[in-house]
Formats: C-alpha cells, sequence, structure tokens
C-alpha cells in the first residue's frame, strides 16, 4: 500500500499522511511499501549534477509551487508554536536561479587535487563544484581560476576558503587560511586581479583580511547610495530578494515621518526610506560605511554605532518614532522586542532571516498590544531550506 506525501519538513525530507519521512519526495509523489517513490506533479528533475551531495541546495527536487509553499508552512508552524494564528500571508517572492551575488566556499588540498565548492550536506566533505545553478554567471566563472590559484597556496592536505561577492566595480573575493608572502605571490595576487577583472582581491591568513588589489574604492548601491563594502560586511544573497524585502518593509511602515532602522548594517533599509531616519548597527565597520554614504547623499539619516543586544533602545527611546524597523542576525531581537512592546511605537517592520526567533519575538509584540497585520515570505536562498521574510505589526485603531 503506498502513501502519499503531503508536505515537506523543516530539513526538506517528505512528509506522508501518517508522519513518516522521505528524503528527496515531493508533495504529491507516492510512497510504495518498498521505500520507492513515484514521482507526482511537484517533483521536477534537479537541474545540478552536483544534486543531492552538495550542501548548497536541498530542494532542486522540487517545483516553484511546492517550494513557495514550503517557505509558507515554514512561517506558520512557527507562528503556530508561538500559539499565534497564521495572518495574512502574502505570497511568497522567490529569487530566480543563478542570482545569488555572495557565496562561502571551501577549499581542500589532497596530494595534486584541489577541490573547492560547498560543503556536502551533513558533511565536512567538499564537493568539487563543476556547475552551479544559484551563482551569479560571474561568481561562478571565477570557480575553476580560483581552484588553480588555491592549488599554489594551499600546501599538501591543507584547506582554505574563498569569499566570494558581486559589488557594483565586479567581483570581491577573499582569501582565507592562505598566505601569500614573497614577490612572486605578490605578482601571482596582481596578475590574477588584474586578468579576471577583480573589484577587489584580500587574503586572510588568520589574522584579519589584507587588501591586495583594489584600483578603486568597492561598493554596494542601497537605496540608490554607493556604500563602501567593509570586508565581512553583511549583505542579502540577491538583488532581487533584497528588493522584495525593502518593498516589504516600505510597506509596513506606510507615511512614519520619523523611523528608526535597528541592526541597520550597511543601510540596506536605512537609505531607501522616506522622512528622517535614525540607523543603529554594532559593526563598526559598517556603521562608519553607512554614515559616511548617507552624508554623501545628503540624507536626512542619524547613524548610531551601538549593539543592541547589550543596549537595546529603551520605552522612552523608542517613544521619539513612529515607525521601527527590526533587522537582526538569527538569533532574533529579544531584548529589544521586550522593550518595543511596551513602547508607544505605531508600527514595526520586523525583517527576519529565522522564522522561530520571528515568532518568539512576534510573541512579545502580541502580548505588548500589538497586531501581526501581514508577512511577507522571501525566498532569496534558491532551493534552500533558508526562509526570510518581512512581518508588519501596528498597535491602535
Amino acid at each position: 500500500m503506498s502513501e502519499r506525501i503531503v508536505r515537506l519538513a523543516a530539513r526538506g525530507d517528505g512528509v506522508t499522511e501518517s508522519g513518516r519521512f522521505v528524503p528527496f519526495a515531493a508533495p504529491g509523489d507516492q510512497v510504495r511499501a518498498d521505500g520507492g517513490v513515484e514521482p507526482g506533479p511537484h517533483h521536477q528533475t534537479p537541474p545540478c549534477r552536483h544534486f543531492p551531495e552538495c550542501g548548497g541546495c536541498q530542494l532542486q527536487h522540487v517545483d516553484d509551487v511546492a517550494f513557495a509553499g514550503f517557505v509558507t508552512d515554514r512561517i506558520a508552524a512557527a507562528l503556530a508554536a508561538q500559539g499565534i494564528a497564521a495572518p495574512d500571508i502574502l505570497p511568497v517572492h522567490l529569487s530566480p536561479p543563478v542570482s545569488r551575488r555572495r557565496a562561502s566556499l571551501r577549499a581542500e588540498r589532497k596530494g595534486r587535487h584541489l577541490a573547492l565548492g560547498f560543503n556536502e550536506e551533513g558533511s565536512h566533505r567538499i564537493v568539487d563544484m563543476r556547475e552551479c545553478f544559484i551563482l551569479r554567471t560571474e561568481l561562478f566563472a571565477l570557480v575553476a581560476p580560483l581552484r588553480a590559484l588555491m592549488g599554489d597556496l594551499i600546501g599538501p592536505r591543507g584547506s582554505g576558503g574563498v569569499r566570494m561577492t558581486m559589488t557594483d566595480q565586479g567581483p570581491d573575493i577573499l582569501l582565507e587560511q592562505v598566505a601569500a608572502d614573497g614577490l612572486e605571490a605578490a605578482e601571482a595576487l596582481t596578475r590574477f586581479a588584474e586578468i579576471h577583472r577583480l573589484a577587489r582581491l584580500a587574503i586572510d591568513d588568520g589574522y584579519g583580511p589584507q587588501t591586495r588589489w583594489e584600483p578603486e574604492p568597492v561598493t554596494v548601491t542601497l537605496g540608490g547610495v554607493p556604500v563602501a563594502l567593509p570586508h565581512g560586511a553583511f549583505l542579502q544573497a540577491t538583488a532581487d530578494g533584497e528588493a522584495a524585502l525593502v518593498a516589504a518593509v516600505k510597506a509596513a511602515v506606510g507615511d512614519a515621518g520619523v523611523v528608526a532602522d535597528l541592526f541597520a548594517g550597511l543601510g540596506t533599509f536605512a537609505l531607501s526610506l522616506d522622512g528622517r531616519v535614525y540607523a543603529a548597527e554594532g559593526a563598526r565597520d559598517a556603521a562608519l560605511s553607512l554614515k559616511a554614504a548617507a552624508n554623501r547623499a545628503r540624507r536626512q539619516l542619524f547613524v548610531d554605532h551601538r549593539d543592541l543586544f547589550r543596549r537595546p533602545l529603551d520605552v522612552k527611546e523608542l517613544g521619539r518614532f513612529e515607525a521601527v524597523v527590526l533587522d537582526p542576525p538569527r538569533a532574533g531581537a529579544k531584548e529589544q522586542a521586550a522593550a518595543l512592546a511596551a513602547a508607544a511605537t505605531a508600527r514595526v517592520a520586523y525583517a527576519s532571516c529565522n522564522p522561530a526567533t520571528f515568532a518568539r519575538d512576534a510573541r512579545t509584540l502580541l502580548d505588548g498590544g500589538f497586531r501581526l497585520d501581514w508577512v511577507k515570505p522571501v525566498g532569496q536562498f534558491r532551493w534552500s531550506t533558508h526562509v526570510e521574510l518581512v512581518g508588519a505589526f501596528s498597535r491602535g485603531a
């Protein structure tokens, strides 16, 4: 007797009506008694030869309808776990394939061969990347040349890493756990950067990034403003996903004239908001970049270098703002949410990359008198189990 797959679990496994977990199954598939899977209407052929070994993707076997359903279900389940009835969950925005503008790859040398790519799912083994359907073409084009370069920099049985980011000027590359001492190594790095038209090339030998090539200052444009990009600074995974998140935040903020952007980073939201904006960010380099960019653009934007985990805005400070934008890391904003729940702020736009901590903080806001008007899901990590969203909260009539 066969069973039908009715949903996808948090880690991407298919789940039958009886609660059985089946790897690499899609909603609508039939699972036979012998464990075999008969593909249903939402099962597709994975486009990449590295699936499912490569840890970069977990859901290439499902179509966009099932993937969007998975994103929505993750959010609804997290809210339900906090006793929150599902609000108006808007249609999911999915970033297209070949749109990822940043990635962290691992490199490992074994004998003469150097593997470069993502780790295998649930393992430290590196899947040597030969094709990729998530990275932007400009970044994937560098994988083979970087494999050769890293092969010269990493010793026998050594390992390292490559951080790749697309910037306004082109690819920004940071090589990790490598040393490039001496004139020959320095010249090799310069040649590589010139040939491949890099915006910046840096190495980190364990003592922090050292820029070796940067013909002009590297920037990313946020809200129409070029912002200097520090090494390791956070940037949304896709430009397409960033635009969807910004649009949702602006809709949640509405016509508020005085807004606080908390955990502001480089200004993804702060530079896109109208009116007067206060931006708080705990990372010094990001705060300095945002402040300089806002000053050059003559924006009504005050930047505060402030650790919001140790020193969240208190009720009195929050009372100055008509709306607050929250964009915390995966740990959420537990302390700041508690202060917001007691403040007079009328609107909160909460951008989150973790449905569980979002739901926890949403419970705090709802207990303080807010209501959750809607949630906009964003799947910018194509074919992965990583879910992002914006929640719109309001209080009053």
